[in-house]
């Protein structure tokens, strides 16, 4: 019995032995299955990173310094002030499709939508926005929105309202230099401005962490515009152009086109007054050209004495006459010919200079091809054809071309030629990049160093004793020329409207800056004792710019210094009104 009962014990040890064992195998199988699983899962996502290093294009930075860099290069003003910088920002995206196909992309109704996002953009139009969302159309509703705008539209309880987050163009000042910097459009390439210049090295790698250096200075460029836009709403103008250079160097200091747009809130559909008046638009600026026709006459030795006197009667030539303003007396010479702004006097003198050298003049000052600058949108002048004579234009042409009539070309032109009267006679091309003194072109010699002497004094002349004279600053010692130009229609001029411009420089006794200052289409208003004329409107504008410049471009306002005039003066009897 005992045998019998040690015999089943053994056995049923060993049973229980057996049974452990096989489920240590089975707990190893499933394990060495789970492990198999998880290593074929991550071989597979090796596989995939490998796959999508060697064959995909790269989505974010392929490297720290990538990383570091700004999605597109900054763009700052001459003292390193940003005007263009690149940031993270949210959309707003219409995504009809969010709810799926077939129904309704909208919880609510468009009209509702609309009016919830109307209170949160007052800027929107309700009307358009409604017809938007119920188009089904996808798309931008807006480009740009705060974080806490996204919390608001979200909300609203619309999944079709998506905000994602893009790299945006942020532009500072607003609206200031617009005209200069453009935009970046949706397709994140530059448009209309520096920003289309630049495009290349804004985006390249190897060139986007530098920031492009204007010439323009911030502080400068704000004073212009605040005075144009002040004079634009005084006489109720259509628009205003104003721009300031460095004489020596052609570097644009500041340059303005009003009304402007602000490339914060563009819309490349729609978006108005983006055309530059400065460089784009050609216009007849009358008088202003009478003090480059003396010139090109001194010059070329036509013109030899500022007391010689010219007819100052009405003349007829070819069917046409040519006529002042007003009665101006029998005769004047060369310096009250320029103060009293004498139509007549300055067509007789280009009759002694002669079509051809007034025509080669005006080609060396490059009135006759599109202005020189870096913006892509440049006007080409309106240059006079016609018989020639002599080589150059035929009489009639060259009489009225002396007094900026028949002729069209952009501000910057002027500002280009006035520079080269003052500076002792070169031209150079203007420029919106920040030149170094290595940098500065030789330019091309127009005008001779004495003819360029004789015309500072007589533009200073202009703004002490004739209309050029509500442009005085005092200490600064500016010189200039108004002028006041019909503008062509069918049928002939429109004497009821006009381009009134003021064609200047400062300091006379050592010219540092050319300043213009143009109005389109001024009105006679109680702020311009209800004239219209450049004399009442233009030249103030310059009165008023120039003091508040000159400190911050170096020049201090000194009222013991001028220009001597001492042996012109006794030429000028009494002063004159345009």
């Amino acid at each position: 019995m005992t045998a019998v009962a040690v015999t089943t014990i053994s056995t049923g040890r060993r049973q229980l032995v057996n049974v452990r064992q096989r489920s240590l195998v089975v707990a190893k199988w499933r394990m060495l299955w789970v492990l198999t699983l998880f290593g074929m899962i991550a071989l597979c996502a090796l596989v995939r990173i490998a796959f999508l290093g060697v064959f995909e294009p790269s989505r974010g930075p392929a490297t720290m310094a990538d990383a570091l860099l700004p999605s597109r290069g900054e763009i700052v003003d001459r003292n390193g002030v940003p005007l263009a910088r690149a940031f993270n920002a949210y959309a707003l995206w219409y995504n009809p499709k969010a709810l799926g196909e077939g129904g309704s992309p909208l919880v609510k109704s468009p009209a509702e939508v609309a009016a919830a996002l109307v209170r949160l953009f007052p800027d929107m139009d309700q009307a358009k926005l409604t017809a938007r969302l119920a188009s089904g159309e996808p798309g931008y509703l807006r480009r740009r929105i705060l974080p806490e705008d996204a919390n608001k539209i979200h909300a609203i309880g619309e999944p079709a309202l998506e905000f994602p987050r893009e790299n945006q163009r942020f532009y500072p000042q607003g609206s200031m230099a617009a005209h200069i910097l453009g935009f970046v459009g949706a397709d994140g390439k530059g448009q209309v401005g520096m920003e289309q210049v630049f495009n290349d090295k804004l985006t390249d790698p190897a060139t986007r962490g530098t920031p492009q250096m204007l010439s323009i200075d911030l502080r400068v460029q704000g004073a212009l515009e605040d005075e144009l836009g002040r004079g634009m709403r005084e006489t109720n103008a259509k628009g205003a152009a104003g721009i300031i250079l460095d004489v020596d160097t052609g570097e644009v200091v500041a340059l303005a086109s009003l009304p402007s747009f602000n490339p914060n809130l563009i819309d490349e559909a729609s978006t108005p007054n983006i055309f530059n008046r400065v460089t784009n638009q050609v216009y007849e600026l009358g008088s202003t050209f009478k003090p480059i026709t003396v010139a090109s006459a001194i010059d070329a030795g036509t013109v030899t004495s500022m007391a010689r006197r010219y007819p100052a009667a009405p003349f007829q030539i070819g069917g046409f006459t040519i006529r002042d303003s007003h009665a101006m007396g029998a005769s004047l010479n060369v310096p009250e010919a320029l103060i009293h702004s004498s139509n007549v006097v300055t067509a007789h003198v280009a009759d002694e200079l002669g079509p051809a050298r007034l025509n080669a003049t005006m080609r060396a000052l490059g009135m006759n091809e599109r202005p020189y600058i870096e913006l892509p949108a440049r006007g080409f002048p309106l240059w006079p054809r016609g018989e020639a004579r002599d080589g150059g234009w035929s009489l009639i042409t060259t009489m009225t071309v002396s007094y900026g009539h028949g002729i069209a070309v952009t501000p910057l032109h002027l500002a280009s030629a006035y520079a080269a009267l003052v500076n002792g006679g070169i031209w150079r091309p203007a420029t919106l990049q920040k030149l170094t003194p290595a940098q500065v072109p030789a330019g091309r010699r127009v005008f001779k160093a004495s003819t360029s002497a004789r015309m500072r004094q007589l533009l200073r002349m202009i703004v002490e004793d004739g209309t050029g004279r509500k442009a005085d600053a005092p200490g600064f010692r500016v010189g200039g020329k108004t002028g006041s130009a019909e503008k062509p229609g069918a049928g002939g001029y429109r004497k009821t409207s006009l381009v009134a411009t003021f064609a200047s420089a400062f300091p006379m006794d050592r010219p540092r800056f050319v300043v213009i200052a143009m109005l389109d289409e001024p009105q006679g208003t109680q702020a311009s004792s209800f004239q219209r004329t450049a004399a009442w409107n233009a030249a103030p504008i310059v009165g008023r710019v120039v003091p508040r410049i000159g400190p911050l471009v170096g020049v201090m306002p000194d009222e013991t210094r001028d220009i001597d005039i001492s042996e012109l003066s006794p030429l000028i009897p009494a002063g004159a009104e345009e």
